[in-house]
């Protein structure tokens, strides 16, 4: 009897030893399942962060935001409000321009001519996409909207590059033709709708933190290429009266 409760007794260790054994096993196995699954969880996270930068990124270099930068780092318009009154910082350069022997009427309807193609091509075409990417005419043309999506970021930075060097352009136009440079009216609205259109470019960045800034960018631009409109109209007028 005695060796039968000895046999029992070491069997019920065996037992409990095996439970023992089991039971960590299945606690080493669900601190794997954890440790596994909070590493998915963080490569999610973080493949998530790198799209939603990479999104980012590509919006910015799409925007007018780049061209903006780069005008406004060396601009010989600007950069001459900085200097005297008058055109003594475009007059050498109109001087060696004037010894080359250019048409009259190339250097008087010129800058006018180039701005017009600018402003009616580029930005008359880009804002039309503009407001087909807000309210798109067939919801259901996914391929429409993808391509204005596409192409207006890319015509608006090209007008606000062209528009910029425009005006260095007409700048110097006009100190050819012996004129003061800075006291026009074309003068004011230009230089007006050069810095509204930079800072119209530089709302695209933050498109992706507030829904309101796409709104905002839509109507002032529209404003802005009125103002276009007016400044051609007095550039016209400006170009008559000389």
């Amino acid at each position: 009897m005695n060796t039968s409760l000895t046999q029992r007794g070491m069997l019920a260790t065996r037992m409990q030893r095996r439970v023992r054994v089991n039971a960590n096993r299945v606690l080493g196995s669900s601190a794997v399942c954890k440790k596994v699954a909070d590493e998915t969880e963080q490569t999610t996270v973080k493949s998530e962060k790198n799209v939603k930068t990479k999104a980012y990124n590509q919006m910015v270099l799409r925007s007018a935001a780049i061209p903006v930068v780069a005008n406004l780092a060396y601009n010989p318009t600007i950069e001459a409000l900085a200097s005297k009154p008058g055109t003594s910082f475009l007059q050498p350069i109109a001087d060696n321009l004037s010894g080359l022997g250019l048409p009259d009427a190339l250097i008087h309807w010129g800058h006018p001519g180039n701005m017009a193609v600018v402003l009616f091509a580029m930005g008359g075409y880009g804002a039309y996409l503009g407001w087909q990417i807000r309210s798109p005419s067939d919801p259901s043309d996914a391929e429409s909207f993808a391509k204005a999506k596409d192409l207006h970021p890319k015509l608006m930075a090209g007008m606000t590059f062209f528009f910029t060097a425009g005006a260095t352009g007409g700048a110097i136009s006009m100190a050819m033709q012996g004129q003061p440079v800075f006291e026009s009216s074309h003068f004011i609205t230009g230089v007006s709708g050069l810095v509204l259109l930079y800072l119209n470019g530089m709302l695209t960045l933050f498109f992706e933190d507030d829904p309101n800034a796409r709104g905002v960018h839509a109507f002032f631009g529209s404003g802005i290429l009125a103002l276009f409109v007016a400044h051609m109209a007095v550039g016209v007028k400006l170009g008559l009266s000389i």
